[in-house]
């Protein structure tokens, strides 16, 4: 039988010995989309309910003075409660008390973590495992029972901490009552949950071509410029990674500085963050609808902080590759 003679394939094909249509790329693609639909339908619904729905209804509490106690009293109140919050002397004061720790900690955090990965990326470190192991276990620890951790830990009189301290002849502060203290007490317990900026920074580390190392060092490099020229600029899209999340955790930071010192922001407002401010008003004095304003304006502040964050990553974050084709 000649090629000629033969039958040209067409969409009919023979399954079984019986001729059978494929079906069409449109038809195909459709089918693919329902099933696609229906397998992330729980994700869907979950968004729509635990996180579209509830924010809506937030804004719509923040032009309200709805409190979850008498919610048969609830009136529309327009601006009164955004209006309210420049004047309110705890807003201005859980502001300042989260800046300051945004200021203090991202860099230390960052620093210490950028170290870490150096120490775990060497060639020379002995147990690099079980270094890299230890220092990433913590955040495998739920934050309230971390907090517990280091409430006993501080503890002026019982706490090792202050024990070791005194061995050497230093006295310990007091640093969960002390208003100057529990701010670098706070950063420092920061810094035990510094594993997986370790890791990120790890695997940028290690995603760095070795021929750049290679040509670094027939120019004359050292260890320090290697890492300044080579190793810095290339992992700066990983350090801008990890400095926006940081950025906007510290901004919900609450777990620990409420587990601390029991919700009641001490000493003198100085563990009183921004969370835990919208919180107290919330669930404790029950002014949702002031609450809600409390956290349209975080939303606002971190959105308008994270704007600014991406328009300047231009200035100092590199990506391999950028300006080509």
């Amino acid at each position: 039988m000649s090629t000629a003679s033969r039958p040209r394939a067409t969409s009919e094909t023979l399954v079984a010995g019986r001729a059978t249509k494929q079906p069409k790329p449109g038809h195909m693609q459709r089918y693919n989309q329902k099933w696609g639909l229906i397998f992330i339908s729980p994700w869907i619904l979950g968004l729509l309910l635990w996180l579209l729905i509830p924010t809506l209804a937030t804004l719509a509490f923040s032009f309200t003075n709805y409190s979850a106690v008498t919610p048969e009293l609830t009136e529309f109140v327009g601006l009164k409660n955004y209006i309210r919050l420049p004047s309110d002397p705890k807003v201005v004061t859980s502001l300042w008390v989260t800046i300051r720790y945004a200021l203090i900690s991202i860099p230390v955090t960052l620093g210490f973590g950028l170290l870490l990965a150096m120490l775990g990326n060497s060639e020379h470190l002995v147990g690099k495992n079980v270094f890299r192991t230890l220092f990433y276990m913590p955040i495998m620890i739920p934050a309230v029972a971390g907090a517990v951790i280091w409430k006993g830990v501080l503890n002026t009189q019982t706490g090792w901490f202050n024990l070791g301290l005194e061995a050497v002849g230093i006295p310990g502060p007091d640093w969960i009552n002390s208003p100057t203290w529990i701010t670098p007490a706070l950063v420092f317990i920061g810094l035990w949950g510094v594993g997986n900026l370790m890791l990120t920074l790890m695997a940028g580390m290690q995603g760095v071509p070795t021929e750049l190392y290679e040509a670094a060092e027939l120019d004359g490099a050292n260890g320090w410029h290697k890492f300044r020229h080579v190793t810095l600029p290339l992992i700066t899209p990983v350090l801008f990674y990890n400095f926006t999340l940081m950025l906007i955790g510290t901004f919900k930071y609450f777990d620990m500085a409420y587990v601390l010192k029991d919700g009641t922001g001490g000493p003198a407002d100085q563990t009183l963050f921004y969370v835990l401010n919208w919180y107290k008003n919330s669930f404790e004095y029950n002014l949702m609808g002031y609450g809600s304003a409390l956290a349209w304006l975080l939303f606002l502040i971190v959105l308008v902080l994270t704007i600014i964050n991406f328009w300047g990553q231009s200035r100092w974050v590199y990506y391999a590759g950028e300006g080509e084709g």
